[in-house]
């Protein structure tokens, strides 16, 4: 082990890189595994979960980590890539044992707290353990946060607990809210249902759908199922509304029909028009919600509303510019402008003089062969879906494509490896 800190708080892990000896990095930590012996023994740290390219998860063990050290963790370049799998006597630290609820000595007898954050620590064996627990106090009155302490792992009670009301969701939805929409989706579809649970009545609406639509079909349902029926069309309002048409077909007629029914008008009938098209057709896969400009716009107004961070990067490699009325289904489809070609031009200038005229739209009806085909044949992120007056109704990307023409359930096999695959 190099020299660095012999004493690391495991929240502080979560994210960091992780790179092999020639600096290159290789995979980010998620959590820590640990085998709790006893209530008051100080549990052996056997090794870090860290996820590497393909949003793979694996055990990288202690004797394989070199160094601690400003916000970046060392290995000697020997990692075992089979996917990791818990065992039943192993504990993860941010998934089981942060946002517990314990007890603690005070000075009247032993007091009530959630635990924050566990330290690790090396000793002089060079095995690091878990030492130290960050508990925090209920809040008392309004408006006062409860008081925070750092006490010895012997002193705490409840740790080694496995009932799921003893453990809630503050700290790992911290860890959650720093993490991509994919990388947050591999780490709750790893938690135990009831940890899992937890986390999705925590999470608020937006950020749950951003997390959803990176999630394998099966736990969306299950997700959305365990909801009640207001929240979870909240949810689905959240969610772009291809993804959202997508999940409802996948629940019960009776189900769907009743979310639809509470979402809010205009989202329900973007979701039901997309459900009306053929599967694996432009119609079925496109986004009603593109950038559309009026024949007016300039360039400085392009430019805005592609800035929005919410726009995949596909949506906004293309502007459309179309008549009255701008909301899918538009007026007749004008043409559209490359960004890169608006970036260009003078920002008073008008979108509609940098029109691609020689860029064809798809009908709602084109197979996902002929999608395919045809983004490829013009070397296309993007393209217009219009029917057969020249109104759009959506853009299809690269994104739907790759969505429909990936097997189906290739979100839970690029979270999991063979079935009997296994760590050595």
């Amino acid at each position: 082990m190099s020299n660095g800190p012999t004493r690391v708080y495991v929240a502080r892990l979560v994210g960091l890189p992780v790179f092999d000896p020639r600096g290159d990095q290789v995979a980010k930590v998620r959590d820590v595994v640990v085998t709790v012996r006893a209530e008051r023994s100080q549990p052996r740290v056997l090794g870090l979960v860290a996820e590497v390219f393909g949003r793979r998860r694996i055990f990288v063990p202690m004797t394989r980590v070199t160094g601690i050290d400003s916000g970046q963790v060392y290995t000697t370049g020997l990692l075992n890539v089979r996917r990791f799998e818990q065992r039943s006597t192993e504990t993860l630290v941010v998934g089981q044992v942060l946002d517990r609820q314990v007890t603690i000595p005070g000075p009247q007898g032993r007091i009530a707290a959630t635990v924050q954050d566990v330290a690790m620590e090396q000793g002089r064996t060079r095995d690091w353990v878990l030492s130290r627990v960050a508990v925090q106090e209920p809040g008392r009155g309004l408006r006062r946060r409860g008081q925070t302490h750092v006490v010895e792992w012997r002193d705490v009670e409840g740790l080694t607990r496995t009932d799921p009301d003893s453990q809630g969701a503050t700290a790992l939805l911290h860890a959650l809210q720093e993490m991509r929409p994919a990388d947050a989706a591999t780490m709750l579809h790893e938690l135990p249902p009831e940890r899992r649970a937890a986390v999705v009545a925590a999470l608020d609406d937006e950020r749950l759908a951003d997390v959803l639509e990176e999630l394998p079909e099966d736990d969306q349902v299950e997700i959305l199922e365990r909801l009640d029926s207001e929240r979870a069309a909240d949810v689905l309002e959240e969610m772009s509304p291809d993804d959202a048409a997508d999940l409802i077909a996948d629940l019960p007629p009776e189900t769907a029909e009743i979310l639809l029914d509470l979402m809010e008008p205009e989202e329900a009938e973007d979701v039901r028009r997309l459900m009306s098209y053929v599967e694996d057709t432009a119609g079925a896969m496109m986004t009603p919600e593109p950038v559309i400009l009026g024949p007016d716009a300039t360039v400085a107004d392009a430019l805005a509303h592609v800035r929005n961070p919410d726009l995949t990067p596909s949506l906004a490699a293309l502007v459309y510019v179309c008549r009255q009325p701008l909301e899918t289904p538009t007026g007749r489809l004008i043409g559209v402008a490359h960004i890169q070609r608006l970036l260009r031009e003078p920002p008073s200038s008008l979108v509609a003089g940098a029109l691609d005229d020689a860029l064809e739209a798809l009908p709602p009806e084109a197979s996902i062969d002929e999608v395919a085909a045809h983004l490829a044949t013009y070397n296309l992120v993007a393209a217009p879906v219009v029917d057969e007056d020249g109104h759009l109704l959506g853009a299809v990307t690269v994104d739907d494509l790759l969505d429909h023409m990936l097997p189906s359930g290739w979100r839970d096999r690029a979270l999991r490896d063979d079935a009997g695959s296994r760590r050595g």
